[in-house]
């Protein structure tokens, strides 16, 4: 098991949530009441940011999942084994709780809720949305980091950001399980906890199922012009006659 990326996944998470729920928090002027579109405004950003911020920081030494759905399409595309995969949930879950009990204790009890993720609909109608954007945030996060990997922490935080302009006013914009259990937990409200512990991971496999698809045989490509390559300098390494 590495340990230096399991580390790296707790600390990068809670960097994220900690980030995102200052940005609320702060957003519904430390529960004053001035919320509503000053949070649909700041949230987003906090959270992109936060991101982007956790990337840059700890990317490196663990890939930079900070999110169970991104860990799963890992698992399944075979980036990180079973074993490590385990230890990231567990290490991102432990992130996202300290992060919530930071805004406990260095702000208010009270306004923990505030940055809970809630439907702002129905509870089907809410988790439809979060499967398509968790399906389209793994998407984007699969094949970015595969096709161009030095762009990938400016588009994952872009990504992300365009998920909570697009869904904050009707699911609440998780797609991400460990964002969503941390304040949940600390706070001791589980209300619709179900949605985002369901939703993320079904989008995770479609995204990662879209992203083989369209992928499909371009590894295969890729060996052949390199078996031509080395075909070539073989030739031209042979004696003249």
């Amino acid at each position: 098991m590495q340990l230096r990326a399991i580390l790296a996944e707790a600390i990068g998470t809670f960097v994220l949530v900690v980030i995102g729920s200052f940005a609320i928090v702060s957003a519904t002027g430390l529960g004053q009441g001035s919320g509503g579109v000053i949070t649909l405004l700041v949230a987003p950003f906090g959270f992109g940011l936060g991101v982007l911020a956790a990337i840059l920081l700890f990317g490196h030494v663990s890939g930079g999942h900070f999110n169970p759905a991104v860990t799963l399409a890992a698992v399944l595309d075979g980036r990180v084994d079973v074993v490590n995969g385990i230890g990231y949930v567990i290490a991102q879950v432990v992130g996202a709780v300290v992060a919530s009990f930071a805004i406990l204790a260095l702000i208010s009890k009270d306004l923990v809720p505030a940055t809970r993720t809630t439907p702002q609909v129905a509870d089907l109608q809410a988790f439809g949305v979060e499967i398509i954007l968790a399906a389209i945030f793994i998407g984007v996060i699969m094949t970015v980091t595969k096709k161009q990997p030095t762009w990938a922490p400016l588009t994952i935080g872009l990504t992300l950001v365009m998920i909570h302009f697009a869904a904050i006013p009707i699911s609440g914009a998780s797609v991400n399980p460990a964002r969503s259990l941390g304040p949940d937990i600390v706070s001791g409200d589980y209300s619709s906890l179900w949605i985002y512990l369901t939703a993320p991971f079904i989008g995770s496999i479609i995204g990662w199922g879209l992203y083989k698809f369209f992928t499909i045989g371009e590894e295969d490509v890729e060996v052949e012009f390199e078996d031509e390559d080395v075909l070539e300098a073989e030739i031209d390494e042979l004696p003249a006659h």
